[in-house]
């Protein structure tokens, strides 16, 4: 499985990815894959503060619904529209045209490297 070196990683499976003063959060190739066929996606509204650690959308597959948690504190300024339309593009590009949506940060949780982030998975 590749993961993105110019990503950062939660223990939690999210990706962040540094865009000048925003990141874009997705979730990762791994926890899409153990998730299933996602067939709807909950996301904050835009101008919505959200708090890292804590759960901030929902993603739901043919075999569960799971919490999406933020991977950083700050203002939603961007949702992913095309993935709210279709959810399965969060199983088909998941580091692409599958991210979830856009935050103006104030501060970050814990992140990993692409590296610390394999480890975790592979145990």
């Amino acid at each position: 499985m590749s993961l993105p070196a110019n990503l950062r990683y939660t223990e939690e499976h999210e990706w962040i990815e540094d865009r000048d003063e925003l990141v874009r959060i997705g979730i990762t190739q791994h926890a899409a894959d153990a998730l299933g066929d996602i067939v709807f996606v909950q996301l904050p509204e835009v101008g919505e503060q959200i708090e890292a650690g804590k759960p901030c959308g929902e993603l739901e597959s043919t075999k569960s619904v799971s919490d999406l948690f933020a991977p950083v504190t700050g203002e939603v300024v961007a949702i992913n529209e095309s993935v709210v339309d279709d959810p399965a593009l969060v199983n088909s590009e998941p580091y692409g045209e599958g991210w979830l949506l856009e935050v103006r940060t104030s501060d970050t949780g814990a992140l990993l490297t692409a590296e610390q982030y394999a480890a975790v998975i592979a145990e």
